[in-house]
C-alpha cells in the first residue's frame, strides 16, 4: 500500500477514526495501530509478514536475555544470535542473486565451468530499513545504553510502526518506544501540522518528483549511447532532484502521518543540496542512516580516536558499506566509494587549509558540493557501468557529438526547477519549514496548501512506488 494511493488514504481514515474514537483504551489503540501495520505491509505480500515476525521475536528474546545477563560469553551469544539471524535474512534476500552471479563470474575467470540458475528471490519490502532499527534495539541494549521494551507490544509496534516501516527514518528504540508507554493524541495544532507536512510530502513525490521529473530521468539513463553534454548534465539533475523529492516526501509523509497520532519521528532531510561540504552533506541526508552508520560501524572501527590513518579507513568502509546498504549492485559499491573519497579528501584538504566560510563564498562553496554530488548520483541510477561512463563522460564534455534525446522544454523544466531547489536549500540551511511557516500570513500558508492540494489531484499520478521501497 503506498501513500500516494486512494487505498492508502481510505485506510489512513479508518486508522485515525479508530484510534481517536472512545471505544478503544490505550492499550487497545496500540493493538490496532499493531494489527493495522502488519494489514499495511502484508497487502504486498502477505507471506512475507512472517520474516517480520520472526526477526521481531529474536530481537525480543535476544534483548531481554541481554539486559538480564551477567556472563559475557554468553551475552555475545545472543547477540550473535540477532546478528547473525537478521544479517541472514537480509543477506539472503537481498544479496543472493547478486553473491551468486559474482561467484559464477569468479570461477569462470579462473577457468571452471560453472553455471549456476538465478535463485527466485523475493526482496522483503524495507528489510534494510526494519533490519537496521531491530539491530540497533539489541545494540544498545547490549551496549547497556537502552533498557528492553515494557512489553512485547511496545517492541512489536517499535518495529512495525506503519508510517516509518518499509522506507524510514530509521528510528532508535529511545526515540518511539518510550512514546507507547502512556497515552498519546495530537494536540489540534499537531493534527494540522501533520496534515499539512503529510501534503507537503505528497506534493514532493507525486507532483516534482514523478510528474515533473522522472520521465526525464528514464529518458536519458535508458540511453545506450554518449549523450549531448546538456542531455546528459539535465538527466543528472532530474534524477537528483527526483531522488530528493521522493525520498524526503516519504520521509515527510511518515512524520506527519506520526504528528497527526500524536508520536514524534526524527527528521531525515534537513536541505542537504544546500551543504557545504561532504561532511555537512551527510548531515542531512538521510540522516537517520548516517547516524547509525556512525554509531554502530565508524565509530566501533575507531572513528577518529586512533589516529588519522585508522579514521581514514574506517569512513572508508562505512561508505562502502552505506553504498551495499543502497543495493546489491558494484555501481552502489562505486557510489559509496565516492563518498568516502569526498569525505577523506574534505578531511584532508581542511588539514592543510582553514576556509572561513562566509556570505561571499558560501554558495559557491555549496555549488561545487552539489556538483560533485551529482556525478555519484550517476552510478546510483545507472544500471550498468557502460551507461556510468557514456554519462561522466558527457557531462565532462568529452562527447560534444553525442546525441540528443531531450526537447527544450524538457531542459529548461529541469534546469529551473533544480535550480530553484538548490537556491531553496542553501537559504533554508538555517531555516525549517515550521520556522517559515510561522512567519508568513496565515491566509498565504493556507493558499500554499491549497495550491499543492490542487496540483496534487490534478497531477493524476499513477501511484509510483518510492525509489527508496527496494532498498
Amino acid at each position: 500500500m503506498l501513500f500516494n494511493s486512494l487505498s492508502f488514504m481510505v485506510f489512513l481514515v479508518v486508522v485515525i477514526a479508530l484510534y481517536y474514537s472512545n471505544l478503544l483504551s490505550w492499550g487497545n489503540r496500540k493493538r490496532m495501530l499493531l494489527f493495522t501495520s502488519y494489514v499495511f505491509y502484508g497487502l504486498w505480500n502477505p507471506p512475507l509478514v512472517i520474516i517480520l515476525w520472526l526477526s521481531t521475536i529474536v530481537d525480543w528474546v535476544a534483548a531481554n536475555n541481554l539486559a538480564v545477563e551477567e556472563n559475557q560469553r554468553k551475552r555475545n551469544g545472543w547477540l550473535a544470535l540477532s546478528m547473525v539471524v537478521n544479517l541472514g535474512f537480509l543477506g539472503f534476500f537481498k544479496y543472493g542473486n547478486f553473491l551468486l552471479e559474482n561467484f559464477t563470474y569468479l570461477m569462470n575467470t579462473i577457468g571452471v565451468e560453472y553455471q549456476a540458475q538465478p535463485m527466485d528471490i523475493i526482496l522483503p519490502m524495507g528489510i534494510s530499513f526494519y533490519t537496521f532499527q531491530t539491530m540497533s534495539y539489541t545494540l544498545d541494549v547490549y551496549n547497556r545504553k537502552a533498557k528492553p521494551a515494557n512489553t512485547f507490544l511496545d517492541f512489536a509496534l517499535y518495529v512495525t510502526f506503519f508510517p516509518q516501516l518499509v522506507a524510514g527514518p530509521i528510528v532508535r528504540a529511545g526515540e518511539l518506544i518510550d512514546q507507547f508507554y502512556t497515552e498519546k493524541k495530537a494536540t489540534i495544532d499537531q493534527f494540522i501540522w501533520g496534515l499539512f507536512l503529510f501534503t507537503l510530502g505528497l506534493f514532493q513525490k507525486v507532483v516534482l518528483a514523478d510528474s515533473l521529473l522522472s520521465d526525464t530521468a528514464d529518458t536519458v539513463f535508458s540511453s545506450k549511447e554518449a549523450l549531448n553534454f546538456w542531455d546528459a548534465w539535465a538527466g543528472t539533475l532530474a534524477f537528483s532532484g527526483q531522488i530528493f523529492f521522493d525520498f524526503a516526501g516519504y520521509s515527510t509523509c511518515a512524520i506527519g502521518i506520526a504528528m497527526m497520532l500524536g508520536f514524534i519521528l526524527p527528521h531525515n532531510f534537513l536541505y542537504p543540496y544546500g551543504a557545504i561540504g561532504f561532511t555537512d552533506f551527510w548531515r542531512r541526508w538521510h540522516i537517520t542512516l548516517s547516524t547509525w552508520l556512525r554509531d554502530y560501524l565508524y565509530i566501533p572501527l575507531g572513528g577518529n580516536r586512533l589516529g588519522m590513518t585508522r579514521m581514514y579507513v574506517a569512513l572508508m568502509v562505512t561508505m562502502l558499506v552505506g553504498g551495499l546498504w543502497h543495493g546489491a549492485a558494484w555501481t552502489f559499491v562505486v557510489w559509496g566509494a565516492l563518498h568516502g573519497f569526498y569525505l577523506v579528501m574534505e578531511k584532508l584538504f581542511r588539514r592543510k587549509v582553514n576556509i572561513k566560510t562566509t556570505q561571499w563564498n558560501g554558495i559557491f562553496l555549496a555549488f561545487l558540493t552539489f556538483t560533485l554530488i551529482n556525478f555519484t548520483w550517476v552510478f546510483f541510477r545507472a544500471r550498468e557501468f557502460s551507461t556510468a561512463q557514456n554519462m561522466i563522460e558527457s557531462m565532462l564534455f568529452l562527447h560534444p557529438n553525442g546525441i540528443l534525446v531531450l526537447e527544450y522544454f524538457d531542459l529548461l523544466k529541469v534546469f529551473v526547477l533544480v535550480g530553484l531547489l538548490f537556491l531553496t536549500h542553501f537559504y533554508m540551511r538555517h531555516h525549517t519549514v515550521k520556522m517559515v511557516s510561522e512567519s508568513v500570513p496565515n491566509w498565504l500558508f493556507s493558499f500554499v496548501w491549497a495550491v499543492m492540494i490542487f496540483l496534487i489531484v490534478i497531477a493524476q499520478g499513477s501511484g509510483e512506488q518510492f525509489i527508496y521501497f527496494q532498498f
